[in-house]
């Protein structure tokens, strides 16, 4: 008999508080499209060759790993890489003025929706603040090209 009672008893606790569970209200979720950006900046950068016999290279406070690091968080921060999907290995030249100021950037290769990409990417560039030390040949600063390879790829992934 108290089996019996037993039974009944979890039986009406289960019943009740199934009653007391609300109706779940799934309006406030929405589809959307998310692109998914994998970004693997190689090093070392290397410096476009200039005729000099006392040539050095252009430099960044920090080092290349510094400049790798700040570009790796810009581009996840300003990428809008919502018009286009791209994969694959790209090479950007960073073209240097006298005083270290990134003034143009060129991106390789030209591929279907890369100009966006491109475009994105001198933002991107123009964004970080902090100027390069210049290449000097005999002393006297000069304009220089850096060139900045990386393995992009933005994936478009739809989250419910």
């Amino acid at each position: 008999m108290r089996t019996v009672l037993l039974f009944l008893a979890l039986c009406t606790v289960n019943f009740s508080f199934a009653q007391d569970q609300e109706e779940r209200d799934d309006s406030f979720i929405r589809e959307s499209n998310k692109n998914v950006l994998k970004i693997d900046i190689k090093e070392p950068f290397m410096q476009v060759a200039v005729k000099c016999n006392d040539f050095k290279s252009a430099a960044y406070e920090g080092g290349v790993a510094a400049y790798k690091d700040i570009l790796n968080k810009y581009m996840y921060a300003y990428l809008n890489s919502d018009f286009y999907a791209l994969t694959g290995d790209f090479t950007f030249t960073l073209v240097l003025d006298e005083k270290g100021k990134v003034v143009d950037v060129k991106g390789m290769p030209k591929v279907t929706n890369s100009e966006v990409f491109f475009d994105d990417m001198q933002y991107v560039v123009r964004r970080i603040k902090k100027s390069w030390i210049p290449a000097s040949c005999s002393g006297k600063a000069i304009a220089s090209q850096i060139k900045v390879k990386m393995n992009f790829s933005s994936m478009s992934a739809d989250i419910d």
